[in-house]
């Protein structure tokens, strides 16, 4: 009965973690969660008002499929004003969230057979998204040395006659990692004469941290401009993952065979969380500074602790929410931890924490620990971890 398409996803590789944790969270038992990849902050006030503000205006009927004018202005506005670039609304389309924004992406660019490169680690979707389009995923390694950045010269060797596109995240998701100025350009080089398409995830662009600044691989000049794809939201910058509204820039040719496609599957998206994201886009900015004070503070509680941790090792992130620390230390020393999924199941049963294993990143001697959660919980979890782990010799 099911498509071969269908056959050809697989279920999530922490499925099992995370209804295990879930069901011991049911049963009453303390779990720590570093594993939610969402602020856990309210959306603020302002944009709050701005949705209850527009239900009472009666704005709850369908709008445009690619967004309303008023947001792709601020869109557009934003995109300038921060990132240097430059579009027209015919540019943008914005639909329900950054992933669905990817996965328009991947359907319209993308055609079978067609090779798709994504350095590893890599967010669990991309993979899947490429596959939905029935084109191949094609994985670089990255390496710690190198903060995760993709090396161009890797690049070049994974390139060949059916690569079509590339993917990048940056600040990164799950190493927490950016890339630099340099890199940047020197990818887009390689991407210009390979005539690669770049589809650029900037979804945490405003979560940055040691004085980092974003650079947009789109921002590099016309002709990788012509050749990329940006996609953003509010979803992290303003803690509105509910609210589902993500944003692609692009070749207007793209963008209109993206809206095309939307039209004939969600149309647009929610009316009421069109007018909030206006209103996180144009209205004060205060609450994301404060969020990011935050997040920073909690950052260097988690890494620290997580170093002092005989066995683990980590880098301290520039952006995002999430520590991506090196647990291989850790492996062999008892049956039960062998690998990042055994260690993430270890740790759920013995020290009631639940963490990511980075198996789902495409690289097992890791695992992903969220910040998203109280300075608190992050002490509280530190503190088990690292008892739990002294039992292991």
């Amino acid at each position: 009965m099911l498509s071969l398409r269908a056959q050809k996803i697989k279920p999530s590789p922490t499925l099992a973690i995370d209804s295990k944790a879930k069901a011991m969270k049911a049963e009453g038992v303390d779990v720590i969660s570093f594993g939610v990849g969402e602020p856990d902050f309210d959306t603020p006030e302002n944009i709050k008002e701005a949705a209850i503000k527009a239900i009472k205006a009666g704005f709850t009927k369908y709008t445009p499929v690619g967004g309303i004018d008023p947001l792709k202005d601020a869109i557009i506005q934003k995109l300038f004003r921060e990132n240097g670039l430059e579009y027209e609304r015919k540019e943008i389309l914005v639909s329900c969230g950054a992933k669905h924004s990817l996965y328009n992406i991947m359907q319209a660019v993308l055609d079978p057979g067609d090779e798709v490169i994504i350095p590893a680690p890599y967010w669990v979707s991309y993979p899947e998204q490429v596959v939905l389009a029935d084109a191949v995923p094609v994985f670089v390694k990255t390496y710690e040395e190198d903060q995760f950045r993709l090396d161009p010269l890797a690049l070049k060797e994974y390139i060949t006659p059916r690569t079509k596109a590339l993917i990048l995240n940056s600040p990164s998701n799950p190493t927490g990692l950016t890339y630099d100025h340099k890199t940047l350009e020197d990818i887009a080089e390689i991407a210009l004469s390979n005539n690669l398409i770049v589809i650029s995830d900037e979804i945490y662009e405003k979560l940055l941290y040691e004085n980092e600044i974003h650079v947009s691989i789109a921002s590099l000049g016309k002709e990788i401009k012509d050749r990329t794809m940006v996609v953003n939201g509010v979803s992290k910058s303003h803690a509105m993952t509910g609210w589902r509204i993500g944003y692609a820039a692009g070749p207007g040719p793209v963008i209109k065979a993206m809206t095309d496609m939307q039209s004939q599957s969600t149309s647009n998206p929610a009316s009421i969380s069109q007018k909030a994201a206006l209103e996180a886009l144009t209205g004060p900015q205060d609450s994301v500074l404060r969020m990011l004070a935050e997040f920073d503070k909690r950052r260097r509680v988690l890494v620290d602790g997580l170093n002092g941790i005989p066995g683990v090792k980590c880098l301290y992130p520039t952006g995002a929410f999430y520590a991506f620390p090196n647990t291989s230390g850790l492996y062999g020393r008892s049956p039960e931890i062998n690998s990042s999924r055994k260690l993430a199941l270890y740790l759920l049963d013995k020290a009631r924490v639940a963490l990511v294993p980075g198996d789902a990143f495409g690289d097992d001697n890791y695992v992903r620990l969220s910040y998203a959660t109280s300075l608190e919980d992050i002490k509280r979890g530190l503190d088990r971890i690292e008892k739990a782990l002294a039992d292991v010799k």
